[in-house]
Formats: C-alpha cells, sequence, structure tokens
C-alpha cells in the first residue's frame, strides 16, 4: 500500500510537514498527492476512533452474517448493494465461507436491532438467512487498543 495512505490510516490528523518528513517529500508534494487521492476517490473520508464503553449511550452494536441466494446476472451485488444502503449499516462485505455477506450495524437499543433484521434484512429477496452477533466489548478496533492497558503498548500479563 502507498505509504502516503499508510500514514492517513494510522493518524489522520498527522500534519501535513510531518507527513512530508516521513516520506522525504515537500509539504507541496504531500498536500497535492493528498489532494489527488481525494479527488480520485481513494480516500473517501477521515474519521475518529471512538471508545464506545467511554460515551454514555453509545448504544449497540451488532454483526449479522447473511446468506443469500445470488441473483441472475447479478450475483449477490444487487442485494448486497441495498442491504448496505440502509442508515443502521456501518458496513457490509462479500465474504467467503459459510455466510456471504456480513453487515455490521449500530442502533440504540437491541430491540432496534431486532426490528432491523426482522423487518428490514431478512425480508429482502434473496436473503436465505441470518446470524446475529452481539458486540460485547471491543479490545480494539482500526489498529487502536482500547481501555485499561491501552497506553501499555507491550503484551498484556498473563495470569493462572
Amino acid at each position: 500500500m502507498d505509504p502516503l495512505l499508510q500514514i492517513l490510516q494510522r493518524d489522520a490528523r498527522a500534519s501535513r510537514e510531518d507527513i512530508a518528513a516521513q516520506l522525504d517529500l515537500s509539504v507541496a508534494e504531500v498536500e497535492a498527492r493528498i489532494a489527488k487521492l481525494e479527488a480520485d476517490g481513494v480516500i473517501l473520508g477521515y474519521r475518529a476512533v471512538v471508545d464506545a464503553e467511554k460515551v454514555p449511550d453509545a448504544g449497540v452494536q451488532a454483526v449479522i452474517e447473511v446468506r443469500l441466494t445470488p441473483e441472475r446476472e447479478g450475483g449477490f451485488d444487487r442485494i448486497a448493494e441495498r442491504v448496505a444502503k440502509f442508515d443502521q449499516v456501518q458496513a457490509c462485505y462479500l465474504m467467503s465461507g459459510g455466510y456471504d455477506l456480513i453487515v455490521f450495524i449500530e442502533a440504540r437499543t437491541l430491540r432496534e436491532i431486532a426490528s432491523f433484521v426482522a423487518e428490514k434484512l431478512s425480508p429482502l429477496g434473496g436473503v436465505q438467512s441470518t446470524a446475529t452477533h452481539f458486540r460485547l466489548k471491543t479490545y480494539k478496533e482500526h489498529g487502536i487498543v482500547l481501555g485499561p492497558g491501552a497506553g501499555g503498548g507491550g503484551q498484556l500479563a498473563v495470569s493462572p
């Protein structure tokens, strides 16, 4: 992967000067490359990684495995694109293995997730079955270790 993209993925707030120094480029070159990556649709946005346990009313996150019947001439794409358009859906991936899609969703309550699955996802044509898993605790998000001991940078202590 492009080293510039790697730096921005680790820290999108890195100063252009720091990035330029790391890549041995001028600040103007860095700014031009970032502008081009944004214009070309390679960089689609920037976001903060948030520790949901420290945010009141952060809501509920779930992962849903979806088994599909592929459409003639469309395969999985049209169904996946319909699923991805729902507001609750944060990410949607075509997968190998026992299920065809994996869908990450967020809602305020467990009941809202259940309603999403029962009223929106399951009735879609082509959806054979779903399996919903609720996220209980996050230890690492987008490469960042969260929670107690996150600042230690080393391995966790092992106790009997």
